[in-house]
Order: structure tokens, then sequence, then C-alpha cells
């Protein structure tokens, strides 16, 4: 379990992994960037590490009508890192 606050502000709260995910997803959206920000609730690397841990893979924009592109071209990971983030929104900001 990780203790990080969601939002700038907020106090620290204790996420398991599933919690982390399910934040991210609900960060993403109350921003409208549901259509950029696609979590995966599998391993990435780092699993054996004391978690949770988010990895995160950078895409190319599609162009309209274009298929999507399974490619990344980054990717950023914190692994063991989340109680040093000020905020869980943070890898939100730092990544979209």
């Amino acid at each position: 379990m990780a203790s990080v606050p969601l939002r700038p502000g907020e106090r620290a709260r204790r996420l398991t992994a599933p919690m982390v995910a399910d934040a991210l997803e609900r960060l993403a959206a109350e921003r409208g960037l549901q259509a950029h920000v696609r979590v995966s609730r599998t391993c990435a690397g780092g699993c054996s590490g004391p978690g949770p841990n988010v990895s995160v893979a950078i895409y190319p924009p599609r162009r309209p009508g274009e298929p999507e592109d399974h490619v990344a071209i980054g990717w950023r990971t914190y692994i063991g890192a989340l109680p040093d983030l000020r905020h869980l929104r943070q890898i939100i900001d730092e990544n979209v």
C-alpha cells in the first residue's frame, strides 16, 4: 500500500494497487483525458518491488481516421516512488 494524496491540498490516503488504478482513471476523466489515458492492471516490470507501482507508456497521438499505434515512443516508471509524489495527479500532470 502507498500513502499519497490524490490531488493537491488533499490529505494522504492509503491506496492498494487496484485503488491507484481506479483513482488514476477518475483523475483522467475529471480532466477530460479519457481518450489519452489508458490504465492497464497488468505488470509492466518492477512487480517484485514493494508496490503499488505505476508504469506509464506514451504513444504517438492519432490523426483522425488512423488506426491506433501500439508502439510506445516513451515510458516512465514510478516503482516504489508513489509515497514520494506530492499527489497522485502528478503522474498525469507529468505525462499528458
